[in-house]
């Protein structure tokens, strides 16, 4: 009984570090928050100002291209059959397939995307962990050759300490890709056909109303790929490099 009672006392005493470290934002931590609050204006600026928009032409290919995967192994996993992916360089892309659930392959894409930019943000707030997802970006996105470059370099700068930053910037892209993708053919340009436009045709409401929805989803998305950083993550710049340097060191 007199360990049963200390094992007792000693979660007692551990539970509130445990809700402090849940609830609180470290130093470090603060500056990832902010530098992704950055990138989102930079990206929205970038997105929508003419000539400039071509310098995030890589990183929409890639995001497009997270976008159509998403259609892809949804209608895989429903029973459908993939005939073809299609990017095209001005930054668009169509997934051919036949069967499958289009309840679930319609929203897939841009819920696809938000999806694993949620996991890239996860993954940006330490630097072994965007190791381990940039492993994975390279092996995604093999054709893309400007943003392996990035990639690659990165790996080298500061015990890749910049490629925290890069899948940190993908990851925001990503997550945030449905919200204003959405908003440019639905909105501001009023695209006919899109996903939520084809979803409202068979399902019933209107595309304005579902890529809301989507939208929402996506941002929620986003907000547990934060949270879960921040629980996840709590150690320093000085201790990430520490950590960085024992995985896969780079000189």
């Amino acid at each position: 009984m007199p360990a049963l009672y200390s094992t007792l006392e000693e979660r007692a005493h551990m539970a509130p570090h445990l809700a402090q470290r849940s609830l609180s934002v470290n130093h470090t931590q603060a500056i990832t928050l902010g530098i992704m609050a950055v990138y989102v204006v930079v990206i929205a600026l970038l997105w929508n100002l003419p000539y400039l928009r071509y310098s995030l032409w890589p990183f929409k290919m890639l995001v497009i291209a997270f976008h159509e995967f998403g259609h892809a192994i949804t209608a895989c996993c429903t029973g459908g059959k993939v005939e073809s992916i299609s990017l095209d360089p001005h930054e668009g892309g169509v997934t051919h397939m036949r069967g499958g659930m289009s309840a679930i392959t319609l929203p897939a894409g841009y819920l696809g995307s938000s999806i694993i930019g949620a996991l890239l943000i996860f993954a940006g707030f330490d630097v072994v962990a965007s190791k381990i997802a940039s492993i994975v970006l390279g092996l995604t996105i093999g054709t893309i050759l400007l943003a392996v470059g990035f990639l690659v370099a990165c790996w080298f700068i500061a015990h890749a300490e910049a490629l925290r930053w890069f899948v940190l910037f993908i990851g925001v892209m990503s997550s945030l890709y449905s919200v204003w993708d959405i908003c440019d053919d639905l909105i501001l340009r009023k695209v006919n056909s899109s996903d939520a436009s084809v979803f409202a045709k068979r399902y019933g409401g209107s595309s304005q109303c579902w890529g809301v929805i989507w939208s929402l989803i996506s941002l929620g998305f986003m907000a547990v790929g934060i949270i879960g950083g921040i629980a996840a993550f709590p150690e320093s710049f000085s201790q990430q490099e520490k950590d960085s340097s024992h995985f896969i060191p780079t000189f």
